[in-house]
Protein backbone atom coordinates (compact mmCIF):
# COMPACT_ATOMS: atom_id res chain seq x y z
CA UNK A 1 0.00 0.00 0.00
CA UNK A 2 0.88 3.64 -0.52
CA UNK A 3 1.40 6.31 2.11
CA UNK A 4 -2.37 7.38 1.75
CA UNK A 5 -3.02 4.02 2.60
CA UNK A 6 -4.19 2.81 -1.05
CA UNK A 7 -2.95 -0.50 -2.59
CA UNK A 8 -1.11 0.69 -6.33
CA UNK A 9 -3.21 -1.83 -7.72
CA UNK A 10 -6.44 -0.22 -6.92
CA UNK A 11 -8.10 -3.46 -5.61
CA UNK A 12 -8.75 -2.46 -2.36
CA UNK A 13 -11.59 0.06 -0.99
CA UNK A 14 -9.71 2.44 1.10
CA UNK A 15 -10.53 5.05 3.97
CA UNK A 16 -11.95 8.31 2.95
CA UNK A 17 -9.11 10.38 4.41
CA UNK A 18 -5.63 9.30 5.24
CA UNK A 19 -4.35 7.92 8.74
CA UNK A 20 -1.16 7.43 10.76
CA UNK A 21 -0.41 4.03 10.14
CA UNK A 22 1.56 1.97 12.80
CA UNK A 23 3.96 -1.01 11.75
CA UNK A 24 4.91 -3.99 14.19
CA UNK A 25 2.92 -1.89 17.25
CA UNK A 26 2.53 -3.82 20.05
CA UNK A 27 -0.65 -4.53 22.15
CA UNK A 28 1.47 -2.98 24.80
CA UNK A 29 1.56 0.39 22.98
CA UNK A 30 -2.80 1.23 24.00
CA UNK A 31 -3.22 -1.83 26.61
CA UNK A 32 -4.41 -0.64 30.08
CA UNK A 33 -1.88 -1.26 32.91
CA UNK A 34 -4.54 -3.71 34.74
CA UNK A 35 -5.10 -5.48 31.26
CA UNK A 36 -0.94 -5.44 29.95
CA UNK A 37 -0.09 -6.69 33.53
CA UNK A 38 -2.57 -9.74 33.92
CA UNK A 39 -1.71 -10.30 29.95
CA UNK A 40 2.22 -10.52 30.27
CA UNK A 41 1.38 -12.86 33.41
CA UNK A 42 -0.79 -15.50 31.65
CA UNK A 43 1.50 -15.43 28.60
CA UNK A 44 4.52 -15.90 31.03
CA UNK A 45 3.02 -19.08 32.59
CA UNK A 46 4.96 -22.03 31.49
CA UNK A 47 2.78 -24.65 29.75
CA UNK A 48 -0.21 -22.61 29.45
CA UNK A 49 -0.91 -22.91 25.31
CA UNK A 50 -0.83 -26.34 26.42
CA UNK A 51 -3.18 -25.91 28.94
CA UNK A 52 -5.69 -23.84 26.87
CA UNK A 53 -5.40 -26.65 23.48
CA UNK A 54 -6.56 -28.78 26.11
CA UNK A 55 -9.55 -26.79 27.24
CA UNK A 56 -10.12 -25.68 23.78
CA UNK A 57 -11.33 -29.43 23.47
CA UNK A 58 -14.13 -28.72 25.66
CA UNK A 59 -15.64 -25.75 24.69
CA UNK A 60 -18.02 -25.11 21.93
CA UNK A 61 -15.57 -22.79 19.68
CA UNK A 62 -16.47 -25.17 16.30
CA UNK A 63 -19.91 -25.02 16.80
CA UNK A 64 -19.99 -20.89 17.67
CA UNK A 65 -18.12 -20.76 13.97
CA UNK A 66 -20.75 -23.08 12.25
CA UNK A 67 -23.30 -21.17 13.69
CA UNK A 68 -22.31 -17.85 12.73
CA UNK A 69 -21.47 -19.58 9.51
CA UNK A 70 -25.04 -20.73 8.95
CA UNK A 71 -26.99 -17.95 10.53
CA UNK A 72 -25.57 -14.68 9.93
CA UNK A 73 -23.42 -12.92 6.94
CA UNK A 74 -19.74 -12.89 6.86
CA UNK A 75 -18.59 -9.81 5.50
CA UNK A 76 -16.91 -9.77 2.28
CA UNK A 77 -15.73 -7.99 -0.88
CA UNK A 78 -19.78 -9.09 -1.36
CA UNK A 79 -21.35 -8.63 1.62
CA UNK A 80 -21.96 -5.00 3.71
CA UNK A 81 -18.71 -4.16 1.37
CA UNK A 82 -18.42 -1.09 3.74
CA UNK A 83 -18.22 -3.04 7.13
CA UNK A 84 -15.05 -5.13 4.45
CA UNK A 85 -13.19 -1.94 3.71
CA UNK A 86 -13.12 -0.72 7.43
CA UNK A 87 -12.05 -4.05 8.81
CA UNK A 88 -9.13 -4.27 6.24
CA UNK A 89 -8.25 -0.83 7.05
CA UNK A 90 -8.30 -1.49 10.55
CA UNK A 91 -5.79 -4.54 10.42
CA UNK A 92 -3.40 -2.43 8.06
CA UNK A 93 -3.45 0.08 10.90
CA UNK A 94 -2.36 -1.99 13.41
CA UNK A 95 -0.75 -3.86 11.39
CA UNK A 96 -2.44 -7.31 11.84
CA UNK A 97 -1.24 -9.61 9.23
CA UNK A 98 -4.21 -11.50 9.22
CA UNK A 99 -7.62 -10.30 8.74
CA UNK A 100 -10.28 -12.12 11.33
CA UNK A 101 -13.63 -12.81 9.61
CA UNK A 102 -16.64 -11.10 10.56
CA UNK A 103 -19.76 -11.48 10.62
CA UNK A 104 -23.17 -9.27 11.02
CA UNK A 105 -25.28 -10.95 13.47
CA UNK A 106 -29.54 -10.03 13.31
CA UNK A 107 -29.64 -8.84 16.92
CA UNK A 108 -31.60 -5.38 17.64
CA UNK A 109 -29.66 -5.04 20.31
CA UNK A 110 -26.22 -2.96 19.79
CA UNK A 111 -23.48 -5.28 20.40
CA UNK A 112 -19.65 -6.47 19.28
CA UNK A 113 -17.42 -9.29 19.96
CA UNK A 114 -14.30 -10.59 19.12
CA UNK A 115 -14.12 -14.70 20.30
CA UNK A 116 -12.12 -17.64 19.42
CA UNK A 117 -9.26 -19.83 20.78
CA UNK A 118 -7.63 -20.98 17.70
CA UNK A 119 -8.09 -17.38 15.65
CA UNK A 120 -10.37 -14.71 16.43
CA UNK A 121 -13.40 -13.61 14.59
CA UNK A 122 -15.24 -10.68 15.08
CA UNK A 123 -19.00 -10.33 15.25
CA UNK A 124 -21.26 -7.14 14.79
CA UNK A 125 -25.18 -6.94 15.49
CA UNK A 126 -27.49 -5.15 13.01
CA UNK A 127 -28.39 -3.13 15.78
CA UNK A 128 -25.19 -1.64 16.24
CA UNK A 129 -24.50 -1.32 12.22
CA UNK A 130 -28.32 0.85 12.12
CA UNK A 131 -27.21 2.76 15.26
CA UNK A 132 -23.83 4.09 13.96
CA UNK A 133 -22.50 6.31 11.03
CA UNK A 134 -19.77 5.00 9.58
CA UNK A 135 -16.68 7.22 11.49
CA UNK A 136 -18.32 5.61 14.82
CA UNK A 137 -18.08 2.27 13.15
CA UNK A 138 -14.80 2.48 12.02
CA UNK A 139 -13.84 3.13 15.84
CA UNK A 140 -15.76 -0.27 16.79
CA UNK A 141 -13.99 -2.20 13.98
CA UNK A 142 -10.46 -1.19 15.66
CA UNK A 143 -11.96 -1.89 19.02
CA UNK A 144 -12.24 -5.68 17.87
CA UNK A 145 -9.13 -5.40 15.91
CA UNK A 146 -7.39 -4.03 19.05
CA UNK A 147 -9.06 -7.13 21.11
CA UNK A 148 -7.41 -9.60 18.33
CA UNK A 149 -3.72 -8.02 18.39
CA UNK A 150 -3.81 -8.59 22.37
CA UNK A 151 -5.10 -11.99 22.11
CA UNK A 152 -8.04 -11.13 24.14
CA UNK A 153 -10.44 -13.28 22.26
CA UNK A 154 -9.20 -16.30 24.09
CA UNK A 155 -10.52 -15.21 27.32
CA UNK A 156 -13.11 -13.75 26.28
CA UNK A 157 -14.27 -17.46 24.49
CA UNK A 158 -13.34 -18.96 28.14
CA UNK A 159 -15.58 -16.30 30.30
CA UNK A 160 -18.77 -16.83 27.74
CA UNK A 161 -18.26 -20.59 28.52
CA UNK A 162 -17.84 -20.18 32.23
CA UNK A 163 -20.49 -18.06 32.67
CA UNK A 164 -22.73 -20.50 30.42
CA UNK A 165 -21.30 -23.13 32.26
CA UNK A 166 -22.30 -21.41 35.36
CA UNK A 167 -26.15 -20.92 34.28
CA UNK A 168 -26.42 -25.03 33.92
CA UNK A 169 -25.14 -25.84 37.44
CA UNK A 170 -27.30 -23.40 39.26
CA UNK A 171 -29.12 -26.20 40.05
CA UNK A 172 -26.45 -28.18 42.07
CA UNK A 173 -25.97 -26.75 45.02
CA UNK A 174 -22.42 -24.81 45.49
CA UNK A 175 -22.43 -25.74 41.97
CA UNK A 176 -21.48 -22.49 40.69
CA UNK A 177 -19.24 -21.06 43.58
CA UNK A 178 -15.77 -22.04 42.21
CA UNK A 179 -16.76 -21.46 38.64
CA UNK A 180 -18.58 -18.12 40.00
CA UNK A 181 -15.29 -16.83 41.75
CA UNK A 182 -13.11 -17.20 38.23
CA UNK A 183 -16.01 -15.45 36.09
CA UNK A 184 -15.67 -12.31 38.42
CA UNK A 185 -12.15 -11.99 38.22
CA UNK A 186 -12.36 -12.39 34.32
CA UNK A 187 -14.91 -9.66 34.40
CA UNK A 188 -12.87 -7.68 35.95
CA UNK A 189 -10.41 -8.40 33.73
CA UNK A 190 -12.69 -8.03 30.58
CA UNK A 191 -13.64 -4.69 31.87
CA UNK A 192 -10.28 -3.50 31.63
CA UNK A 193 -9.52 -5.13 28.44
CA UNK A 194 -12.36 -2.85 26.97
CA UNK A 195 -10.48 0.17 27.70
CA UNK A 196 -7.65 -0.73 26.28
CA UNK A 197 -9.41 -2.13 23.00
CA UNK A 198 -11.62 1.58 23.11
CA UNK A 199 -7.98 2.88 22.69
CA UNK A 200 -7.28 0.36 19.87
CA UNK A 201 -10.46 1.95 18.65
CA UNK A 202 -8.75 5.24 18.40
CA UNK A 203 -5.75 4.74 17.00
CA UNK A 204 -7.67 2.78 13.89
CA UNK A 205 -10.37 5.81 13.71
CA UNK A 206 -7.90 8.51 14.87
CA UNK A 207 -11.31 10.55 15.32
CA UNK A 208 -12.14 11.69 19.03
CA UNK A 209 -15.28 13.05 18.54
CA UNK A 210 -16.48 10.06 16.94
CA UNK A 211 -15.43 7.72 19.65
CA UNK A 212 -17.39 9.97 22.23
CA UNK A 213 -20.29 10.05 19.93
CA UNK A 214 -20.05 6.03 19.61
CA UNK A 215 -20.48 5.65 23.29
CA UNK A 216 -23.53 7.99 23.61
CA UNK A 217 -25.24 6.46 21.31
CA UNK A 218 -24.74 3.05 23.38
CA UNK A 219 -26.08 4.76 26.28
CA UNK A 220 -28.92 6.79 24.57
CA UNK A 221 -29.86 5.80 21.67
CA UNK A 222 -29.66 7.68 17.89
CA UNK A 223 -30.60 10.91 18.78
CA UNK A 224 -27.50 13.11 18.77
CA UNK A 225 -29.55 16.59 18.00
CA UNK A 226 -30.44 15.56 21.69
CA UNK A 227 -27.44 14.89 23.54
CA UNK A 228 -23.92 16.59 23.87
CA UNK A 229 -20.42 14.91 24.42
CA UNK A 230 -19.08 18.00 26.97
CA UNK A 231 -22.14 17.34 29.20
CA UNK A 232 -21.92 13.36 28.91
CA UNK A 233 -18.14 13.85 30.21
CA UNK A 234 -19.90 15.57 32.84
CA UNK A 235 -21.51 13.12 33.95
CA UNK A 236 -18.48 10.70 34.22
CA UNK A 237 -17.25 13.79 36.59
CA UNK A 238 -20.56 13.71 38.51
CA UNK A 239 -20.44 9.82 38.50
CA UNK A 240 -16.95 9.52 39.94
CA UNK A 241 -17.22 12.80 42.44
CA UNK A 242 -20.89 12.05 43.89
CA UNK A 243 -22.68 10.43 46.79
CA UNK A 244 -20.68 9.47 49.93
CA UNK A 245 -19.45 6.48 50.94
CA UNK A 246 -22.83 4.24 50.37
CA UNK A 247 -22.81 5.16 46.69
CA UNK A 248 -18.83 4.09 46.48
CA UNK A 249 -20.48 0.58 47.82
CA UNK A 250 -23.06 0.67 45.68
CA UNK A 251 -21.31 1.94 42.77
CA UNK A 252 -19.11 -1.69 42.89
CA UNK A 253 -21.97 -3.73 43.21
CA UNK A 254 -23.23 -2.14 40.23
CA UNK A 255 -19.90 -3.08 38.21
CA UNK A 256 -20.06 -6.42 39.82
CA UNK A 257 -21.91 -8.85 37.73
CA UNK A 258 -20.85 -6.47 34.41
CA UNK A 259 -18.68 -7.30 31.37
CA UNK A 260 -18.20 -3.73 30.60
CA UNK A 261 -17.58 -0.69 32.07
CA UNK A 262 -20.34 1.63 32.03
CA UNK A 263 -20.41 4.30 29.01
CA UNK A 264 -19.66 7.57 30.74
CA UNK A 265 -16.40 5.86 32.15
CA UNK A 266 -15.38 5.03 29.35
CA UNK A 267 -15.59 8.07 27.69
CA UNK A 268 -13.63 9.64 30.42
CA UNK A 269 -11.54 7.11 30.42
CA UNK A 270 -10.90 7.16 26.88
CA UNK A 271 -10.88 11.39 26.77
CA UNK A 272 -7.91 11.48 29.45
CA UNK A 273 -6.04 8.70 27.71
CA UNK A 274 -6.46 10.93 24.15
CA UNK A 275 -4.95 14.14 25.58
CA UNK A 276 -1.85 11.77 27.38
CA UNK A 277 1.57 12.09 26.12
CA UNK A 278 1.11 8.32 25.87
CA UNK A 279 -0.94 8.89 23.28
CA UNK A 280 0.86 11.18 21.41
CA UNK A 281 4.31 9.40 21.54
CA UNK A 282 2.17 6.80 19.61
CA UNK A 283 1.26 9.38 17.01
CA UNK A 284 4.23 10.31 16.83
CA UNK A 285 5.53 7.02 15.72
CA UNK A 286 7.40 5.75 19.14
CA UNK A 287 5.86 2.74 20.42
CA UNK A 288 6.65 -0.77 21.88
CA UNK A 289 7.20 -2.80 18.96
CA UNK A 290 5.52 -6.53 19.25
CA UNK A 291 9.27 -7.51 18.04
CA UNK A 292 9.92 -7.00 21.50
CA UNK A 293 7.60 -8.42 22.96
CA UNK A 294 9.51 -12.04 24.60
CA UNK A 295 11.47 -9.52 26.66
CA UNK A 296 9.16 -8.06 28.17
CA UNK A 297 9.03 -8.34 32.28
CA UNK A 298 6.47 -9.46 34.40
CA UNK A 299 7.82 -8.07 37.21
CA UNK A 300 8.06 -4.18 35.16
CA UNK A 301 4.22 -4.45 34.15
CA UNK A 302 3.11 -5.17 37.56
CA UNK A 303 4.85 -2.76 39.02
CA UNK A 304 3.15 -0.53 35.78
CA UNK A 305 0.19 -1.88 36.92
CA UNK A 306 0.33 -0.97 40.47
CA UNK A 307 1.66 3.01 40.00
CA UNK A 308 -1.14 3.54 37.79
CA UNK A 309 -3.73 2.41 40.64
CA UNK A 310 -1.87 4.40 43.29
CA UNK A 311 -1.83 7.77 41.37
CA UNK A 312 -5.88 6.90 40.07
CA UNK A 313 -6.36 6.24 44.09
CA UNK A 314 -4.42 9.58 44.95
CA UNK A 315 -6.08 11.53 42.38
CA UNK A 316 -9.64 10.03 42.38
CA UNK A 317 -12.48 12.29 43.95
CA UNK A 318 -14.56 8.74 44.75
CA UNK A 319 -15.41 9.29 48.85
CA UNK A 320 -14.17 5.71 49.29
CA UNK A 321 -10.93 5.85 47.71
CA UNK A 322 -10.21 9.66 49.32
CA UNK A 323 -11.10 7.86 52.60
CA UNK A 324 -8.15 4.89 51.29
CA UNK A 325 -6.11 8.12 50.15
CA UNK A 326 -6.41 9.26 54.11
CA UNK A 327 -5.88 5.70 56.02
CA UNK A 328 -2.56 5.24 53.63
CA UNK A 329 -1.93 9.00 55.09
CA UNK A 330 -2.59 8.33 58.38
CA UNK A 331 -5.40 10.85 58.75
CA UNK A 332 -6.49 11.66 62.12
CA UNK A 333 -10.45 11.46 62.39
CA UNK A 334 -11.19 8.52 60.24
CA UNK A 335 -13.69 6.57 62.36
CA UNK A 336 -16.10 9.87 62.45
CA UNK A 337 -16.04 10.20 58.98
CA UNK A 338 -16.81 6.48 58.25
CA UNK A 339 -19.57 6.50 60.57
CA UNK A 340 -21.23 9.43 58.87
CA UNK A 341 -20.05 7.98 55.74
CA UNK A 342 -22.55 5.23 56.20
CA UNK A 343 -25.18 7.15 58.36
CA UNK A 344 -28.06 7.17 55.48
CA UNK A 345 -28.12 3.12 55.35
CA UNK A 346 -30.27 3.27 58.89
CA UNK A 347 -31.20 6.52 58.56
CA UNK A 348 -35.36 6.99 58.36
CA UNK A 349 -37.54 9.04 56.19
CA UNK A 350 -37.48 12.55 56.15
CA UNK A 351 -40.17 13.62 59.24
CA UNK A 352 -40.33 10.29 60.94
CA UNK A 353 -36.53 10.46 62.41
CA UNK A 354 -36.21 8.68 65.59
CA UNK A 355 -34.69 11.21 68.11
CA UNK A 356 -30.90 11.27 69.38
CA UNK A 357 -29.49 8.30 71.68
CA UNK A 358 -29.17 11.11 74.26
CA UNK A 359 -32.81 12.36 74.11
CA UNK A 360 -34.31 8.67 73.63
CA UNK A 361 -33.21 7.90 77.15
Amino acid sequence: MSDDGRENNGSENVPSRQRTRFPGISSRAYEHPADRSALVALRKLSGFDTVFKALSGLLPERSLRLLFLSDSVRVSDQQFTHLNDMLRDACYILDLEKVPPMYVNQDPQPNAMCIGLDEPIIVVTTGLVELLDEEEMRAVIGHEVGHALSGHAVYRTILLFLTNLAIRVAWIPLGTVAIMAIVTALREWFRKSELSADRAGLLVGQDLQASMRGLMKLAGGNHLHEMNVDAFLKQAEEYEEGGDLRDSVLKILNVLPRTHPFATVRAAELKKWAESRDHQRIMDGHYPRRDDDKNTSVSDSFRESASHYATNIKSSKDPLMKLVTDIAGGAGGLGGRVRRGFDGFTSTPEGNEEPPAESAQ
